[in-house]
């Protein structure tokens, strides 16, 4: 008995083909990588492996989201917003500035 006569999905059960599942494996296996590296100790393998898809996708979102923001701060504070550096372009220490010492009468 052929099995395709039985079946109308044939091999591309759940939109799975021999031709996308290395592509998918290896999104998932990244997916479940990033999550353990910038997770920084706080998920094992075999933890993130067996997480729930949704919970999965959650996760990693919100490592991502802390990492951009985290980069951004690291890009303003390169930039120099609002501080005031003590070693000016030319390499020279400038002292920093202090107010002056109110008179009291």
């Amino acid at each position: 008995m052929n099995l395709e006569s039985i079946s109308q999905l044939g091999l591309h059960f759940f939109g799975l083909t021999i031709d996308n599942i290395p592509e998918i494996r290896k999104k998932i296996f990244t997916q479940i990588h990033e999550i353990i590296f910038h997770g920084k100790g706080g998920y094992d393998w075999v933890t993130v492996y067996n997480m729930p898809i949704w919970l999965r996708k959650f996760t990693f979102s919100r490592i991502d989201e802390f990492y951009k923001k985290e980069t951004q701060a690291i890009e303003n504070a390169k930039k120099g917003k609002n501080q005031q550096t003590l070693v000016n372009p030319s390499g020279k220490i400038t002292p920093p500035k202090f107010q002056k010492k109110s008179s009291y009468k």
